[in-house]
């Protein structure tokens, strides 16, 4: 007979719980500055190649490109980030009710990839302090030298 405790990984952090049941409940009461973490998305590969970072929370300027589910490959701009249903409202990705109206389409930020980031100060912080200038990695000749 096999134990079942066998195959059970051992924790890696005994300040972080392991428990389905209160990653749920973080994930579903989180508040809005954590949530803002919560919606990053990843960004496409000449930004990436650009300013060495994979990814970034999402906010309203930005321009991203759909890349799952039914309305993959629009391309668009966010309007609105919904941080409280967990999901970006992207310009021309609308739906019409039966009385005529449109309405937006919640798409998780997931699902999408910045193709063009609204830069402000902060933003730039941001970059720099994620990015590390590039130093990561194995060392060239020329870093040896000096």
């Amino acid at each position: 007979v096999v134990a079942a405790a066998a195959f059970h990984k051992m924790k890696q952090k005994a300040s972080v719980s392991s428990s389905r049941r209160k990653a749920r409940k973080a994930y579903f009461t989180a508040p809005s500055h954590k949530r803002r973490i919560m919606m990053s998305s990843m960004l496409s590969k000449d930004l990436r190649a650009k300013y060495s970072v994979r990814s970034m929370p999402i906010r309203r300027d930005d321009e991203v490109m759909i890349v799952r589910g039914q309305y993959h490959d629009r391309e668009g701009k966010v309007t609105q980030v919904y941080r409280k249903k967990f999901r970006i409202h992207i310009e021309r990705v609308t739906r019409d009710k039966a009385n005529g109206q449109t309405v937006p389409i919640g798409i998780h930020p997931s699902k999408v990839i910045i193709t063009k980031l609204k830069i402000d100060k902060d933003r730039k912080a941001l970059l720099e302090r994620k990015g590390g200038k590039g130093k990561k990695g194995k060392y060239s000749d020329k870093d040896v030298e000096a």
